[in-house]
């Protein structure tokens, strides 16, 4: 639906406006449909617009017209990027009150249980102990969490400190062109429930293998098997 236009992208990469504006405006649907996934956030859905913009602008400076990929599919990642960290340095995330309320009682309730029990809850048990579908916990947990980052590492002792990308890495140092080809949000949203649970507890709530198996009731070398197993599939789809 996007197609790559070779001769406007030179051009817009040697400062040509026009050509750019035309690049913009051939991708708007793109875009936009990025753009609708923060809405109800708090900010005019023109100006996340404006802020999407300027990341098709930094992607279409940067496309490498030798790659085999769309620039749609390029730009994704620096559109998804640059509003994200427009919304992390703003430092303003409306959220509801009725969600502020759970987030603070699921917090409570994580608090008593682990004092309790020296364990974790998992979210399907904070769902039933709440009444609540384990979306609602999901939801409001990531309501109040601050922005994270597949650039990001892990930060979490015992186990490999590097980012989602950089795992999704080979020996060819493909990490860079792997980032700049997908968007490796989609991919982790058409996982498993189980799966998704795993790479998001690992590489955006920062826990260690061994406290992710604390959390599903399973042991540190499921998690560790099937974390590998995502990885692998994951990166033979981005790079197939």
């Amino acid at each position: 639906m996007y197609e790559n236009n070779l001769k406007d992208i030179k051009k817009a990469q040697n400062g040509d406006e026009e050509a750019m504006t035309r690049l913009i405006e051939n991708n708007k649907g793109l875009i936009w449909n990025i753009v609708k996934r923060f809405s109800g956030r708090g900010y005019e859905i023109e100006d996340i617009y404006q802020i999407g913009c300027m990341g098709f602008i930094k992607a279409i400076k940067r496309f490498d017209t030798s790659f085999e990929v769309q620039v749609s599919t390029y730009a994704v990642p620096y559109i998804l990027g640059e509003i994200k960290r427009f919304i992390r340095d703003d430092g303003i995330m409306k959220v509801s009150r009725s969600t502020k309320e759970l987030a603070v009682k699921i917090l409570e309730l994580q608090k008593e249980h682990i004092n309790k029990t020296g364990e974790e809850i998992g979210i399907n048990d904070i769902a039933k102990r709440l009444s609540i579908a384990k979306e609602e916990v999901a939801y409001a947990l990531d309501a109040i969490r601050p922005v994270s980052s597949i650039y990001e590492g892990t930060n979490s002792s015992g186990d490999d400190d590097r980012a989602i990308v950089d795992k999704l890495a080979s020996d060819k140092d493909e990490a860079g062109s792997i980032v700049n080809k997908i968007a490796i949000k989609q991919l982790i949203e058409n996982l498993e429930t189980r799966e998704k649970e795993i790479i998001l507890l690992r590489f955006y709530k920062e826990k260690t293998q061994s406290e992710v198996a604390k959390v599903l009731g399973i042991t540190q070398v499921q998690v560790s098997r099937i974390e590998k197993k995502i990885l692998n599939s994951m990166k033979l789809k981005l790079t197939s």
